[in-house]
Parts: C-alpha cells; sequence; structure tokens
C-alpha cells in the first residue's frame, strides 16, 4: 500500500506530500490543476525515463519518494532480502534527478538499478492509464487473468518447472544430433583411416628400429668381415691380444717384490685381460648373428615402405606420432558410439519428460476451461453495469504447442452490440470500452488475487449519468480489499471516495505552483456540486452532491 507520496522541483510542484487512505482515493481539480503530473511524478518511482526538463527550479534536484507498508507482502520482503536490501514493514522508493538529467533510484536508501527500480515497483503498483488498455488486448495479460481466477499457481509452477526441464533435454538432444550429424559425415573415412592403421598393427619405435635393421641387413657382409678379422686378432692371430696381455700380466707379476705399487699394476692389467677376453665373446657373438638374408630385407623393406607411405599421408614422422593418430581415431570412433548411447537415452528421458509435461498442461487448460463460463457471465453482468448492456465477452481457448505458459491459445473475444459477431478484443473495442472492460477484469481477478495499489487515470472518460455512478461503485468495492487511487472528472465516482484529494493551482513569486490538499466532507460537498453545475453550485447541486456522498 502507498502510505505516502513526497514531490519537489517536479513540472509545476514544488513541493507536495499526499498520505493516502488505503482505501479509495480520489484525486480531482479543474483541467490543466496538475492532476496527471502527479501520475507522472510517480511514474520516475516506477522506473519512467527522466531528464532534467522536469524540473521546477532548474538549480535544484528533483525527489519523488513514495512510502509503501509490505507488512502483508511476503513475496517483496523476500526479494529485497534477495537483493540485500532492508527488509522491513515498510518500503521507501526515491528518485532523484539532477540539473544535467542524470537520476539515481534508492530503496531503502540503498542505491539500485533502473531494472532493480521496475522489478520492485511492478510488485507495488498497476498503474492504470488511458493508454495501458492495449494490455487488456495481449495474450499474456488475457491468460494472467484467466490463471488468476483459477488459481492454480502452484500447479502453473510446477508445470513450468517440468517444462524448463523437457526444453533442457530438447536442447541437449538436438545437440548431440547435430554432433552426430557432424560425425557422421565424416565416420566411414575416419574408420577407413583407423582400419588401415590398426591392420598394420605399429608398435612403439618399430619403423625407426626396422630402420637400422635395414642398414645391419644390407651391409651384413661388410660387417662380419669387420668382425671376424677383430676376433681373429684378439684371439687367433699370431699374436693375439688377449694372450700378449696374458703373458705381460705374468711378466709384470714377477716383479711384484721390487715396487710397491706393481701389484695394483699386475690387477688392473688383468681386469683389462678379462674384459677384452669378454669383449672378444660378444663379437664373436654378434657375428655368428648377422648373417645376409634376403628374404628378411624384403620384409623389411616392404613394412618401411608401408610405414613411410602412412606418415606422408598424416603428415607425421615417427611411428609414435602415427600411434597417437590411431587412438586419436579410436576415440572420435567411440565417440560416435557413445553419442548414439546418449542420444537413446535423451530420447527416452524426452518422452518420459514430455508425458509429465503434458499431463500438468492438461491440469491447467481443465482449470481455465473451467473459468471461462463464470468470467464470460460476471463480466457481461459488470459491462451492463458500467453502461455497455449490448457488449459481450467470449473467451477463447484452443489447443497450442507447448510453451512456458502452457498448452493453450486464449483469446478475449468481444462483441459491443449483441451482433453475435465475436471478433479480437484488440481489433474491435474502442478506448471507453476498453478502459471500462479493463476496470471490469480488475475487479474480478482483484478477488482472488492480491494485487498492488490500483492506479486509475481518467478511466471514466467518455462516460457520464447511471454509466458514471457505476464504475464508481466497482471503484468502491474494489476498494474494500485494495488501494485504489483515481483521478476522474466524474462527481459521480468522486462522491465514492474514501478519501478525497483536491489539485488546484496557486501563484507563489510570479510562478504557477501544483498544490493538492485533502478535503473535508463539507468541502467535498462543494467541490463534487461544482463538479455537478459549475464554480458556484446552486442549492439542488450541493442537495445532489450530498444525496451522492450519502450525507
Amino acid at each position: 500500500m502507498l502510505q505516502k507520496l513526497i514531490i519537489r522541483n517536479y513540472a509545476i510542484i514544488e513541493s507536495v506530500e499526499i498520505e493516502f487512505s488505503d482505501r479509495l482515493n480520489i484525486i480531482t481539480g479543474e483541467t490543466g490543476a496538475g492532476k496527471s503530473i502527479l501520475v507522472g511524478a510517480l511514474g520516475l518511482i516506477l522506473g519512467d525515463r527522466a531528464d532534467s526538463s522536469v524540473l521546477f527550479n532548474p538549480d535544484q534536484k528533483c525527489i519523488v519518494e513514495g512510502i509503501f507498508s509490505i507488512r502483508e507482502r511476503k513475496e517483496i520482503i523476500g526479494e529485497l532480502q534477495k537483493n540485500d536490501l532492508d527488509a522491513e514493514e515498510e518500503m521507501v522508493i526515491r528518485r532523484e534527478v539532477a540539473s544535467t538529467g542524470k537520476s539515481r533510484a534508492f530503496v531503502n536508501d540503498t542505491p539500485v538499478t533502473l531494472s532493480q527500480l521496475k522489478h520492485f515497483a511492478s510488485l507495488l503498483v498497476d498503474l492504470h492509464q488511458q493508454f495501458d488498455t492495449q494490455e487488456l488486448g495481449e495474450s499474456d495479460f488475457q491468460r494472467a487473468v484467466i490463471d488468476a481466477l483459477a488459481g492454480h499457481h502452484m500447479v502453473l509452477k510446477h508445470y513450468q518447472e517440468s517444462f524448463t526441464l523437457y526444453s533442457a533435454i530438447e536442447k541437449r538432444l538436438h545437440a548431440a544430433r547435430e554432433k552426430q550429424a557432424a560425425a557422421n559425415k565424416e565416420l566411414d573415412y575416419h574408420k577407413f583411416l583407423y582400419n588401415e592403421l590398426e591392420e598394420a598393427q605399429w608398435k612403439e619405435q618399430e619403423l625407426e628400429e626396422l630402420e637400422i635393421e635395414l642398414k645391419r641387413l644390407s651391409n651384413a657382409e661388410n660387417i662380419k668381415s669387420t668382425l671376424g678379422k677383430i676376433n681373429y686378432e684378439l684371439n687367433e692371430g699370431e699374436q693375439p691380444l688377449v694372450q700378449q696381455l696374458k703373458g705381460l700380466s705374468h711378466q709384470l707379476q714377477a716383479l711384484h717384490h721390487f715396487h710397491q705399487a706393481i701389484p695394483d699394476l699386475v690387477q688392473r692389467l688383468q681386469s683389462v685381460q678379462i674384459e677384452l677376453d669378454d669383449v672378444a665373446g660378444e663379437i664373436e657373438k654378434v657375428n655368428n648373428e648377422i648373417r645376409f638374408d634376403e628374404e628378411r630385407i624384403q620384409v623389411v623393406n616392404d613394412r618401411l615402405s608401408l610405414g613411410y607411405k602412412l606418415l606422408k599421408k598424416h603428415g607425421v614422422q615417427t611411428t609414435g606420432e602415427l600411434l597417437k593418430i590411431q587412438s586419436r581415431l579410436q576415440q572420435q570412433l567411440d565417440n560416435v558410439l557413445d553419442l548414439d548411447t546418449e542420444i537413446t537415452r535423451l530420447e527416452k528421458e524426452q518422452a518420459t519428460q514430455l508425458l509429465a509435461t503434458r499431463q500438468l498442461a492438461e491440469t491447467l487448460s481443465a482449470n481455465r476451461k473451467k473459468q471461462v463460463a463464470p468470467l464470460e457471465k460476471k463480466t457481461d453482468t459488470l459491462l451492463t453495469r458500467v453502461g455497455m448492456p449490448n457488449a459481450r465477452l467470449k473467451v477463447s481457448i484452443t489447443p497450442a504447442p507447448l510453451s512456458i505458459t502452457g498448452g493453450d491459445a486464449i483469446e478475449f473475444l468481444f462483441d459491443a452490440n449483441k451482433s453475435d459477431r465475436f471478433e479480437p478484443l484488440r481489433k474491435v473495442a474502442s478506448g471507453g470500452e476498453l478502459s471500462r472492460l479493463m476496470l471490469c477484469i480488475k475487479s474480478l481477478v482483484a478477488a482472488s488475487v492480491q494485487l498492488p495499489t490500483l492506479i486509475f487515470d481518467e478511466i471514466d472518460t467518455g462516460i457520464s449519468g447511471e454509466a458514471a455512478k457505476q464504475v464508481g461503485i466497482l471503484m468502491k468495492e474494489l476498494g474494500k480489499s485494495h488501494q485504489v487511487i483515481a483521478i476522474t472528472h466524474q462527481p459521480q465516482i468522486a462522491a465514492k471516495a474514501d478519501a478525497h484529494f483536491f489539485v488546484y493551482k496557486k501563484e507563489k513569486d510570479k510562478k504557477i505552483n501544483t498544490r493538492i490538499k485533502l478535503l473535508s466532507d463539507t468541502e467535498r460537498v462543494d467541490t463534487i456540486a461544482q463538479m455537478l453545475s459549475g464554480e458556484k453550485p446552486t442549492a439542488s447541486a450541493l442537495e445532489n452532491a450530498r444525496e451522492m456522498m450519502n450525507l
């Protein structure tokens, strides 16, 4: 509830403070006095755009502040806490506009962004102006009306959670299928490349070792000749080196009595002899292993030829790199198989989630359809009361593809003249008809949900007499459970006020200044009488005003 509105240095308002009733608040005044300026100032704390042209005094900043009671609005307190803002029983929204045109917004004295301000304002105030009636023709608003009347908030919440999960699964499934399609384009080629490498059965360092083996096989005769010669010199020559070392060792041993270093030298010479003897044995072993094998040379050449071909094909230089390519190809092929498994799993998951989502959508649809006949009947009754006896509303609910709001296409159809030709509301209803229809619908919805403060800016345009009286009665009824603030020119509506504010102009320092005051019952009688018969009301007008006010 809006408890107080404070406006300073805005348009033709120097300073105004208004304390509102928690029921029906009516604002009246002469044309041009500044009634709609109040709504404009209120729009600033609701997040409207601001610039320096709104300043009453260009040397001072403009301040608009709204103090709201949120004692019973747990959802707003929760939003404040979620945004790390002070959450108490009162909520203060303030907007400041500097002479430069730059503006700042505050919630409970904490700076907030404009988007945050708009979010909080939407929870606090429902501002209904003449041009806002276009909202009534929009499908989102029409569906919201039906859902409010159906009162299935939890069902709708569960449906939206289910649909969100279904959409997420569908998105993952679509991505997996796209990935599979891309992989399948190269699947055969990758499989061919992998099979080619797999059939070759390469081992680590195989090509490098084969190159060494080929060199050895190709030079087998020279290698054997050299090894044989070395082995001969070591063991079988005229003076074999091994035997020479052995003899030299014996000669040195004979001198061990003559120098203390000789035994060590003898031991070292014997070690050399033993090592050389071992080397000779190894050379003989290697020599025996090496042989010229033309068949093996052909095998190695063929293997190397295949290897070189594959190295060139894949643009690499080693066996290890070929094996890495083979491993990568294997992973790609495995990924395709994994994708097949993943897609099968997602398809099953999607089908299960779709079934659950459709069941919830059917519940929503059934609940909505139950509201159609009562809404049509009640709205038609209210339309008759507000001076539209021939107007009728028809609600069409037809199946539609599942979306975040359900599986229904909802359309409000309108017939203004009992012609039985119902057309979409947005196409056929006039501005005045839409205004009164909006009031009727909001009064019906108000009984089902906790609407924020309702503000009507000249919703009564184009009506008078009994229709205006009925609009006033509707607003009065609405005001019993909701705070309503209405700007009106109609005495029949003004007479229903719980709090009647009068806007007027006053000159100060050669400047026109808008003022506002709360009228007493006596002042209200005079004001309503003036609205009925002019600046100097007649006795009958005064009596008529008292009658309207039930005084």
